[in-house]
């Protein structure tokens, strides 16, 4: 037998025992997540699993609704948004507000300036681990 061969035999065996360990009740596997932006004033969801829909609640903030509820609200949640621009003010994803709710049905999301101001942006990214 081949080296090539030995090789493509080990990948499998590999591949074989992964898959049976790692399932979609991993807690290391995201439960959701969503890649979206607000886009001519319209939220637009370019990428996503497990959500149901993205809704903007006022400037800067929004609601992410799973498809599937979380078992609890004791889930994490982390998130990343884009600049509008290569030279303007950048974007942060930032903690919630103490009005804002982290449900088993939803999670609210803020979007602020470096200055701690809500703003809009093109692109958001979110991820729900559990």
């Amino acid at each position: 037998m081949s080296l090539a061969s030995r090789m493509a035999l080990l990948a499998s065996r590999i591949g074989i025992e992964v898959k049976s360990r790692i399932d979609a009740g991993h807690p290391g596997v995201a439960k959701a997540w969503v890649c979206f932006g607000y886009v001519d004033s319209q939220i637009v969801i370019r990428a996503a699993y497990n959500i149901a829909n993205v809704t903007r609640t006022a400037t800067g903030r929004y609601r992410v609704t799973f498809a599937g509820a979380m078992p609890d609200h004791h889930y994490c949640w982390t998130a990343l948004a884009r600049s509008s621009s290569n030279n303007s003010t950048q974007r942060l994803a930032i903690v919630r507000a103490t009005s804002d709710q982290k449900t088993p049905e939803y999670v609210d999301i803020s979007c602020a300036t470096t200055s701690a101001s809500f703003a809009d942006s093109t692109e958001i990214n979110l991820m729900v681990l559990r």
